[in-house]
């Protein structure tokens, strides 16, 4: 591995999760990321892409086999920033979001081990190789979780299931920033709110009144946000949730 910073995402196939890729390898970090698919083409040509390994990050196999799999090629190198930003949100068979009333126990436990379980296993899969990133050059070394703002108010679209599982990230981040700081590592969250991606359609349209700005978020404003976050300048910054939401949270 080279002496520059290193990063190691989730979910990295699109979305929120390619743009952060991207951001950080503009600037000139080497990667590391896992999915349930593959990585573009064209994203193959990246130099700074150095590994990923389609991984089930549902599946406690899979995400030790990746842990494993990223430790070895690692070969002792520090890690500087883990971003933990795959989820699911299924649906039933009625096409309808998993809530308290629809949809069964195992389908919500499936949610709670991808959103909350995996983040924790995987940080405590990487913490010695955080813990060296935080040693390297005095600049420190982060863990950022990326939330939502369904878990912190009613989504019409999330689903129960979802949005607990982001709450209960929301707490774990802050519970994660007290004992990590005891190896140098800070943790925060990011929580986005409307962000146009390939996921949205036009059922999204009507949630833009309830936004201050009165536009959705970009998946390149949160992976900004994200950068910000991994940045020696937020040195003291932990434990936090950044609200990337154009101010819907507000309400």
């Amino acid at each position: 591995m080279s002496d520059r910073r290193s990063l190691i995402l989730t979910g990295a196939s699109r979305g929120i999760g390619h743009a952060t890729v991207k951001r950080f390898s503009d600037e000139g970090w080497l990667i590391i990321t896992c999915s349930r698919d593959d990585v573009p083409e064209h994203c193959k040509r990246d130099p700074n892409w150095t590994i990923h390994v389609p991984t089930d990050l549902s599946d406690p196999a899979s995400v030790a086999a990746f842990i494993d799999i990223a430790n070895d090629k690692l070969d002792g190198a520090p890690v500087h920033a883990l971003v933990n930003n795959a989820a699911v949100s299924p649906k039933t068979e009625f096409k309808e979001r998993l809530g308290c009333l629809n949809g069964t126990v195992d389908d919500w436990r499936i949610v709670f081990e991808l959103n909350f379980f995996t983040p924790l296993v995987l940080a405590r899969g990487f913490a010695a190789a955080l813990a060296r990133g935080a040693k390297q050059d005095g600049r420190g070394a982060a863990v950022v979780n990326i939330t939502s703002i369904a878990g912190h108010a009613i989504h019409p679209f999330a689903g129960s299931a979802y949005s607990t599982s982001k709450a209960a990230l929301s707490a774990l981040t802050r519970e994660m920033a007290v004992e990590f700081a005891e190896i140098g590592v800070r943790v925060n969250a990011v929580a986005p709110g409307e962000i146009e991606t390939d996921m949205t359609n036009e059922d999204y349209e009507p949630l833009i009144n309830r936004i201050p700005m009165h536009r959705m978020g970009s998946p390149e404003e949160v992976a900004a946000t994200v950068y910000q976050l991994c940045q020696p300048d937020f040195g003291y910054v932990t434990g936090t949730e950044v609200f990337v939401t154009g101010g819907q949270h507000l309400y």
